[in-house]
């Protein structure tokens, strides 16, 4: 006997397309006009700070840094779609998190001057501090899913993943316990293509990342990634899925326009037409075309918001060069708790005069 035993479909969602018309059937009505031109200052800000940083780098003045730009629709749209009480553990790129969620500029900068003060945030926030290492933010997240289950908390939590993190066995281990113990966990596939150097189609081959959420027992959509409104969308409904019960895994379809790092060179490796392609679908474009054609926005309104936010910017800068960093950080903020091995590892480095 052979028979069929199992068969899904994986769904693709685009409520704003290149051109900025809107399929009004998909649209939801909690996002009305002063919501939409709020999602473009928030992802113009996040790429003017991510700009910012870039060029501190190559100054020599911040560490090595991960540009977001391209990827403004994923990060602002899915972070602006969480409730306060929600909670975000991002991976090393999601800038656009940090700020919607609360971040103050000054400490953003201060995390990539290399100062452990950086990654100390507020426990109000709600979120993780930067993790690098690839997917490891994933159990970290599934546990903090469990707790949020355990006491009862009316709370999400969403977490980012690239599209490489996706073959890591951190990714298959946490969406199999969030699907096995029904923990309210959302899984933000951030699909820019590229795994540092290696093409998409040369690290799965999966014909959709969102697929992988079917061995787990989780539902799953595919969405396009430069929709700031179709992310916002998805990442609302499965937030009310996770929180009844029901994990879930959204692909956000778009794409990395700078390097993977500063250490890379992405001209190595993907073509220039290839980027031209993308360059195209730009998440912050495509909403300024709607918005502009609504009457929303003008340029004389992009000039304002650029200077106040470039001084916004600029001014939180001065604030974290003023920044004097206390050595004895790197002891404090290892644990919840300090244990008597590391009191005495920092007792012994003060009288060493290991901080002269």
């Amino acid at each position: 006997m052979l028979k069929d035993v199992f068969s899904t479909t994986i769904k693709y969602m685009q409520i704003m397309d290149e051109n900025g018309v809107i399929d009004n059937n998909l649209m939801p009505p909690e996002l009305n006009d002063q919501k939409l031109v709020e999602f473009y200052k928030m992802m113009s800000l996040a790429r003017s700070l991510d700009a910012k940083a870039l060029s501190l780098q190559r100054q020599g003045r911040l560490a090595t840094y991960a540009p977001l730009v391209g990827e403004e629709a994923t990060q602002i749209g899915s972070a602006m779609a969480m409730g306060k009480n929600d909670f975000a553990v991002p991976g090393f790129r999601q800038h656009g998190v940090y700020i919607v969620r609360g971040l103050p500029i000054d400490q953003f900068f201060v995390y990539w001057k290399g100062y452990e003060e950086g990654a100390k945030i507020k426990k109000e926030l709600n979120i993780t501090p930067v993790i690098v290492p690839v997917a490891t933010q994933m159990p970290h997240a599934a546990g903090i899913a469990f707790a949020k289950k355990y006491l009862k908390e009316d709370s999400a939590v969403v977490v980012y993943v690239g599209d490489g993190g996706t073959s890591e066995g951190d990714f298959y281990e946490a969406i199999n316990f969030a699907g096995v113990f029904k923990v309210p966990l959302v899984v933000i596939i951030e699909n820019n293509q590229w795994a540092i150097s290696v093409p998409r189609k040369d690290q799965t081959a999966a014909q959709t990342l969102a697929q992988k959420a079917i061995a787990a027992g989780i539902d799953s959509i595919q969405v396009d990634g430069n929709d700031v409104i179709a992310v916002y969308k998805a990442t609302k409904d499965a937030i009310e899925s996770a929180k009844a019960g029901k994990p879930y895994v959204i692909e956000c379809l778009t794409y990395r326009l700078s390097m993977h790092t500063t250490s890379d060179d992405p001209t190595k490796y993907r073509s220039d037409d290839e980027v031209a392609q993308w360059q195209k679908k730009d998440p912050i474009l495509r909403l300024g075309a709607y918005l502009k054609g609504k009457g929303l926005w003008n340029d004389s309104m992009e000039e304002e918001m650029k200077n106040s936010q470039l001084k916004e910017i600029d001014d939180a800068l001065e604030k974290a060069n003023q920044f004097v960093p206390n050595p004895d950080s790197i002891f404090e903020n290892v644990y919840s708790f300090s244990s008597d091995a590391i009191d005495e590892q920092m007792e012994s480095a003060k009288k060493e005069n290991y901080w002269q």
